[in-house]
């Protein structure tokens, strides 16, 4: 059946099946860039020793992609109702697949970090458009439900098959492989976004705002640098990088709340669930980033499994995620938000402190069974974090408040990876690595407390109180005008 779908201000009919074709094309965007995510980690002892990186090296490969996702990512979805999102999406594509090409011929750490970046540069314009071009492509509300359930379930396969494909292609062949499967997948996805995604831009699209964007970069990059260059280039180094950090953030705040089109519109922080879903974010996710970069680290370099057999020591997370998570989403939907990141936020506890006692010699299906709990309170933490960050909020408002989560979900990852590395470049290599990895355990088990912790504040009924008061002047004094198109 064919359904009439309003385009750019043209009318064009869209049968069931070509819907269903440009829900695929979105989610194979999805999969490399989220494989992405994933398929490096296992890759990062190869790579360290092929172009001598040390930790710091490692650190960069991985949140360079991270970061500059993290920092792109509001600026792409408006870029895209403005130019059109098939447009951004193509450009995207092109970006991201000669980013992977230019990856895999890195001849040193620099120019693999400079190619990260751009790759990441490419991804930014595919994710958030892709759910653009679903809500717009998916005009029932059934329909779109369903569409987006798929486009959640592509994240739960791409963990599943990033560790085990990159320890094969690493085992197989060299790491430089891991960057090779984006080819093919990115050109077949760039030939049929062109023959079968219709265009569509938004009607009334958010203006730029290059000062908040740079704000944004500064802040972040600051931040990390200062976290990952800090034990090698000393206190000072460290103590102006956290400054210029700390004034960035001061001078986006201001700014942001001067603009009547910021964008972060700084009002939704005044609503308990919102603020609580980006704190929960960034730490559930910075305890994922820690996870992924030290597990890759202890079974390979001191364990010495080959990069194959520690993508399969993964599995538990990811399997654990694809089934878990939609039970946390019903949960979400038939009992609110606090059940399920309660507990997320003691399985990241109790997973964080038993990691800290794990040892080179502790039995692997005891090392797995730890991994499952972790996998537990991963699953149970995404889809809460998405309820809550736009729970109450007006319609229009929904997927900017949608947008920052997401963004926080890749800061978190970004500061997990560098505070992990940190800890264990700072204390030593070698024999001490054991030691040191105990006391980035304890920091994820830290981050499992915290989520407990803003659960347990930002959903009671005092929190929602907050939420439905920040909607009301949201509404009164819309400072942000989004249409989806």
């Amino acid at each position: 059946m064919a359904r009439s779908v309003r385009l750019s201000g043209v009318v064009s009919e869209m049968t069931r099946r070509r819907r269903i074709l440009v829900l695929l094309i979105c989610c194979m965007s999805l999969l490399i860039v989220s494989l992405d995510n994933t398929i490096v980690n296992v890759a990062l002892p190869s790579l360290g020793h092929d172009l001598r990186a040390p930790v710091s090296g490692l650190q960069w490969t991985v949140d360079a992609y991270t970061l500059t996702l993290a920092s792109l990512l509001m600026l792409a979805g408006s870029t895209a109702d403005r130019m059109g999102r098939r447009r951004t999406f193509q450009i995207g594509l092109v970006v991201f697949t000669a980013g992977s090409l230019l990856c895999s011929l890195a001849p040193s750490l620099g120019w693999l970090v400079a190619a990260r970046i751009l790759q990441a540069i490419g991804g930014s314009m595919l994710n958030p458009v892709a759910m653009s071009i679903i809500t717009n492509t998916f005009t029932d509300r059934r329909e779109r439900a369903q569409a987006i359930g798929v486009w959640g379930g592509v994240v739960g396969v791409s963990m599943a098959l990033g560790p085990v494909v990159g320890g094969l292609l690493t085992d197989t062949v060299n790491w430089r492989a891991i960057f090779w499967i984006n080819l093919p997948i990115g050109l077949l996805a760039l030939f049929l976004t062109w023959r079968f995604v219709p265009e569509s831009k938004a009607p009334s699209a958010r203006r730029t705002d290059p000062v908040g964007q740079v704000l944004v970069i500064v802040l972040l990059g600051t931040l990390t640098y200062g976290i990952i260059e800090g034990p090698a280039a000393g206190a000072a180094v460290s103590a102006a990088c956290f400054a210029v950090a700390a004034a960035a953030l001061a001078a986006l705040v201001v700014w942001e709340l001067r603009r009547p089109q910021p964008l972060i519109d700084m009002r939704f922080f005044r609503s308990a669930p919102f603020s609580g879903a980006a704190v929960m974010a960034v730490s559930g996710f910075g305890g994922l980033g820690a996870f992924l970069f030290l597990n890759t680290l202890y079974l390979q370099s001191h364990r010495g499994l080959s990069a194959l057999a520690a993508g399969l020591c993964t599995l538990p997370v990811a399997l654990i995620t694809v089934i878990v998570g939609p039970l946390s989403g019903r949960l979400v939907g038939t009992r609110g938000p606090r059940l399920p990141s309660v507990v997320a936020g003691v399985c990241l506890a109790v997973a964080g402190a038993l990691m800290s006692q794990v040892t080179l010699t502790t039995p692997l299906p005891l090392l797995l069974g730890i991994y499952a709990v972790f996998g537990v309170g991963f699953a149970m933490l995404n889809p809460p974090i998405t309820n809550t960050a736009v729970s109450g909020m007006p319609l229009a408002q929904a997927g900017v408040a949608a947008a920052v989560a997401s963004t926080s979900r890749q800061v978190g990852q970004s500061l997990g990876v560098a505070i992990a590395g940190s800890v264990v470049s700072g204390a030593g290599a070698g024999a001490a690595f054991v030691p040191a990895a105990h006391a980035a355990y304890r920091v994820n088990a830290l981050y499992g407390l915290i989520v407990l912790a803003v659960a347990l504040l930002t959903t009671g009924r005092w929190a929602r109180a907050t939420a439905e008061r920040t909607a009301a002047r949201l509404v009164e004094s819309p400072q942000v005008t989004l249409s989806r198109g």
